[in-house]
């Protein structure tokens, strides 16, 4: 009789702390969604249709494509860090190639995977 007393207790028990854990989840939802309400008040508002960006007079910008190479580095033998570079910050310059041809500029030796080299 005394076991079938403490399984009702146990079971009892374990149905109280899953209501208990139940109205915690929904406590903490309820808290998020609160507290999100409340950041988003704090925002600005979207911009209204009149102050959205336009498109220029002139129509839409179009892509400039030209072929690019890098400026040389200094070959004087001393170590060159990345602020010491023409552009500084680690960004290397470059200047527009002489040919503009796109069939100068398909050599197909990138030496990447895949580009039919040897590979060394």
């Amino acid at each position: 009789m005394e076991t079938m007393e403490w399984e009702l207790a146990d079971g009892h028990t374990g149905s109280l702390l899953m209501w208990a854990a139940g109205l915690v989840v929904v406590a903490v939802l309820l808290g998020a969604f609160l507290w999100g309400q409340r950041v988003r008040a704090r925002e600005s508002r979207p911009p209204s249709p009149e102050e959205q960006p336009k498109r220029p007079y002139e129509g839409p910008v179009r892509e400039e494509r030209e072929y690019r190479e890098p400026d040389e580095v200094p070959r004087d033998g001393g170590r060159l860090l990345p602020h010491e570079l023409k552009e500084g910050y680690g960004q290397s310059s470059t200047h527009r190639c002489a040919s503009q041809d796109p069939k100068d500029h398909r050599k197909g030796d990138g030496g990447s995977f895949g580009s039919g080299g040897l590979g060394s």
